[in-house]
């Protein structure tokens, strides 16, 4: 057994999130996009938030365009950013309805996992943690989201090198996790985070990771 399927598995055994995979994705890709950029510097509430008040506001994406950046400012603003975010939303919608007529990315799916990528990152204040949760969540498409829980866990257990980045870190384990575990293992990695592998005072003496970790090793031995 190598070490990312030992980690997975012992994972799983504690969330659970691989066996009842949770439905975190859009009948509209572009919805799921839009939300993945109102979370950017923020947490899950004021992100639901936001994207709440945004569709009770303005139930279609025409809608937006016609209220206007300041109108939509004022619906997202418990997000934070909103006057970046308005900004980044609106030309977002307004390249695809020029690339696809509609206000839908739908037609990507047609395509390969770096042919949406390369389009994804090409819009305005889209990185690599907003495509690959675009496509894993929304497109179904195998890929592994990174964030600061991830990052954090990736490092201390040794899969990942301490210089590496987030983007560097989610390409890795697109290369060796197995696509069927993605959506529960990035799942499962995120819920470890929150409940026991804390960036401060990590719950180490609890955690179903301790025997192969090696920050467990180095400094709770």
């Amino acid at each position: 057994m190598n070490l990312i399927t030992e980690i997975l598995d012992a994972l799983e055994s504690q969330y659970h999130n691989e066996q009842y995979p949770p439905k975190l994705g859009h009948n509209e890709p572009l919805d799921g996009l839009i939300l993945t950029v109102l979370s950017q510097n923020t947490n899950d509430i004021n992100r639901d938030r936001a994207y709440e008040n945004l569709k009770a506001n303005f139930p279609t994406w025409p809608d937006v365009i016609t209220a206007g950046k300041s109108k939509l400012e004022d619906s997202i603003r418990t997000a934070g950013l909103a006057h970046t975010k308005a900004g980044r939303i609106i030309t977002i919608l307004e390249r695809v309805k020029s690339d696809f007529g509609d206000y839908s990315i739908r037609e990507l799916a047609a395509h390969d996992r770096e042919y949406i990528r390369k389009y994804l990152r090409a819009l305005p204040g889209v990185g690599a943690k907003t495509v690959a949760c675009t496509l894993l969540f929304d497109f179904g498409i195998p890929a592994f989201p990174v964030d600061t829980h991830i990052t954090r866990i990736s490092k201390r257990v040794g899969i990942a090198p301490e210089k590496f980045s987030p983007e560097e870190i989610s390409l890795m384990l697109e290369d060796v996790v197995p696509e069927s575990r993605c959506l529960g293992g990035h799942v499962n990695m995120i819920a470890h985070g929150r409940a026991v592998c804390h960036s401060q005072r990590p719950e180490c003496n609890s955690c179903v990771l301790s025997k192969i970790c090696n920050y467990r090793r180095n400094f709770h031995a």
